[in-house]
């Protein structure tokens, strides 16, 4: 009795809002897992990023076990290396930047008038906050062992997984052939070798660039004299795991420092550097690193991010993109378009 354009609607409609429940059911699974489901993107990631490293040095005569044992070892070193940074940066010079945030808040009240003057209370009541947060920070550490031991046991669970998928990583797709039939086993193979390759063109070329980022804003800091310069480099370098977002946070925090420090010139300064790094990151650095591996509009990620963001916080934000990636390639084998490995 309905008109078929009707009926085409009716029938595109139970297809959306079908895709879209069991799209929501699966998300909804994994953000209650994500104990065991952040670690394996975490590690999927990883893997991505070190695994041309063990068929290196497996043809230098290392076995398999070992070369993903030393991988895995330089993996750890590297992250506990670039964190201890950050912290000792930071926290040997708070006291400092503390203690000149008041005289920067007086600099931009007799620059800015009215407007500085609110700077002014903000920046002057931010010791007093910064104490309250460190506090509050303190008694949440105390307090949250229960925390504490989860995020030890992802981390663990993280480099274990890490571990296996370099050592046994090559044997994924005949695993896969042995369990589905032919055809549907060459698709799923596909499709996970194209999803595999974007992770791995997102790490190796978002590690590339955070590495230059960090490089020449630390250069820049350093002769800028400002403290800590060494950890907000390797801020820098975690923060552009996360585009667009990481980046504004990081500089936003390295010009505050500067500021603080140094007063209104070297933070223009400093914002002279950050937002030179950005733009030749922008106009330079991602067409030619990124633009053959990973194929995202920018609006795209900007999405992504904010979803992952709002789904499952900084590691949403961190692993929206890579996934997405991942997403867009299965859906281009899926599509019958170039994708998997030869």
């Amino acid at each position: 009795m309905l008109p078929p354009a009707v009926r085409c609607a009716a029938a595109w409609s139970v297809a959306v809002i079908l895709l879209i429940t069991v799209g929501s059911l699966v998300v909804f699974a994994l953000v209650e897992l994500r104990a065991a489901t952040v670690p394996f993107l975490l590690a999927l990631l990883g893997a991505s990023l070190l695994h041309p490293v063990v068929p290196w040095l497996v043809r230098r005569g290392l076995s398999r076990s070992l070369a993903a044992g030393l991988t895995c070892l330089v993996l750890v070193v590297a992250v506990v290396g670039v964190v201890a940074l950050l912290v000792n940066s930071l926290v040997h010079s708070a006291p400092q930047i503390a203690a000149s945030l008041p005289a920067a808040g007086q600099r931009l009240a007799r620059w800015l008038g009215p407007f500085g003057a609110k700077i002014q209370h903000a920046l002057e009541n931010a010791k007093g906050e910064t104490n309250s947060l460190v506090s509050t920070l303190t008694n949440g550490v105390l307090s949250g062992l229960g925390l504490l031991t989860q995020l030890i046991t992802g981390a663990v669970l993280a480099l274990a997984l890490v571990f296996f998928f370099l050592r046994d990583g090559h044997r994924t797709g005949d695993a896969i052939r042995a369990t589905l039939p032919g055809r549907g086993a060459e698709t799923v193979v596909a499709c996970a070798d194209r999803a595999f390759d974007a992770m791995a063109g997102f790490m190796r070329g978002t590690t590339l660039i955070a590495l230059i980022d960090a490089a020449f804003i630390t250069v820049g800091l350093l002769a800028l004299g400002v403290p800590g310069a060494a950890g907000l480099g390797a801020l820098v370098f975690m923060g552009a795991y996360i585009p667009f977002v990481g980046a504004f946070l990081s500089g936003t925090v390295a010009v505050l420092v500067a500021l603080a420090d140094g007063g209104l010139g070297t933070a223009l300064w400093a914002l002279g550097v950050v937002l030179t790094v950005q733009m030749i990151e922008g106009n330079i650095l991602q067409p030619v690193i990124q633009s053959r591996t990973v194929e995202l509009h920018p609006a795209t990620i900007m999405v992504a991010v904010v979803a992952g963001s709002g789904i499952a916080g900084i590691i949403g934000a961190l692993l929206a993109v890579p996934v997405c990636a991942a997403g867009m390639g299965v859906v281009s084998v899926l599509r019958g378009l170039p994708g998997g490995r030869e």
